[in-house]
């Protein structure tokens, strides 16, 4: 029996007892309708989800696990060059991690997650922003996103009070610095929007809020406005309202922010799933794309919500290609970085595992 399986396995029995004993925060407060957003998807894992954890996976995402969990900084952080100490890249190995079972100081990889999940709260600023300015990027909420949602995980694991102050400033600050149009750009500003940063954002408002934390209704349902007139008439999503082509990318974010939102029916979402459904054969052919580990993390969590067929054509066909393109070492290579690389192929293999709560159904 393999690590991964026998550790699956006891997890498994965790959530099921869980379940059993009473319902989450999150739970109770999404029966009683708090907050912004509409009831979370429900429902089983989809049929044959299990078996596509293959034997072949299993060992893409034991090796891929052990080789990031060594890359960690001294400080707690991950990414190398330029990304060095970077917000996202860090919140996305802590997520990797998580992915697999493990929650902050438990688990074979709860130290890496927990001097993470420091690392972000050391460098959330007592107005809520979480950035590094040694390792800030051109797109600094771009980081504040993911490190909100690293925040949320983890609390929604743990219910630690420290993690939520530093989550409760976080979430206020999206909140705050959401523009007229209903999205959020590169800096904590209220000025322009684009799709690509705004999916951080409502995506990372609503783990906080299946965490039991308040999010506004006015707050998503701006939000919603924004994504629905950002789509185009062939299903795909342009990059800003004042016009622009679909992208793959882009587009698989849309269809995210959609669902992050509470829509899970509508022909928004029919029209952008068959966008994306257009770009199997190329992922079969292991054709590039730009942005390529952005949209393939957006598209499979828009598939794995989604369920049925279109998700079990979808996940095949990636995980194939991510086994294919796995490095000896364990790591996946991205112009980024390859912590970044390989946090996102990670997490992609480890969607069906339904451990990280933004996934569970």
């Amino acid at each position: 029996m393999s690590i991964t399986f026998a550790w699956r396995s006891l997890i498994i029995a965790s959530f099921a007892l869980a379940v059993l004993i009473s319902p989450s925060l999150a739970q109770q407060k999404a029966v009683k309708g708090e907050g912004g957003f509409v009831e979370g998807q429900r429902g089983d894992l989809p049929e044959g989800t299990l078996e596509m954890m293959t034997p072949n996976t299993d060992r893409a995402i034991e090796t891929g696990l052990a080789w990031l969990s060594k890359q960690q900084n001294a400080d707690g952080s991950y990414g190398t060059g330029t990304y060095r100490g970077n917000i996202a890249v860090t919140s996305l190995a802590g997520l990797a991690f998580m992915s697999n079972g493990s929650s902050p100081g438990r688990g074979p990889f709860g130290a890496q997650i927990d001097k993470a999940l420091l690392y972000v709260m050391d460098n959330t600023s007592p107005a809520g922003f979480i950035a590094v300015p040694s390792a800030a990027t051109h797109g600094p909420m771009y980081s504040h996103g993911f490190g909100c949602l690293f925040l949320a995980e983890a609390y929604g694991m743990t219910h630690r009070a420290d993690i939520r102050e530093k989550l409760q400033k976080a979430v206020r600050l999206i909140i705050d610095t959401q523009n007229d149009e209903g999205g959020w750009r590169y800096q904590p500003a209220r000025k322009d929007a684009d799709i690509s940063v705004t999916i951080c954002q409502i995506n990372a408002l609503r783990a906080a809020r299946n965490a039991g934390l308040f999010v506004p209704k006015e707050t998503v349902d701006a939000c919603l406005k924004y994504v629905k007139n950002a789509q185009n008439t062939d299903g795909g999503f342009r990059y800003m309202l004042q016009g622009g082509a679909s992208a793959f990318p882009r587009s698989a974010a849309g269809i995210v922010a959609l669902q992050s939102t509470g829509v899970y029916e509508s022909k928004e979402i029919d029209s952008g799933i068959a966008y994306l459904k257009q770009f199997v054969p190329e992922i079969k052919f292991g054709q590039r794309y730009s942005h390529k580990f952005y949209g393939h993390y957006y598209a499979a969590q828009a598939m794995w919500i989604r369920g049925g067929d279109d998700w079990a054509s979808w996940f095949p066909p990636i995980r194939e290609e991510l086994i294919r393109t796995q490095m000896p070492q364990g790591f996946w290579q991205d112009s980024i970085c390859q912590e970044y690389g390989t946090a996102m192929a990670l997490i992609i293999l480890q969607i069906p595992n339904s451990y990280l709560p933004i996934f569970q159904r």
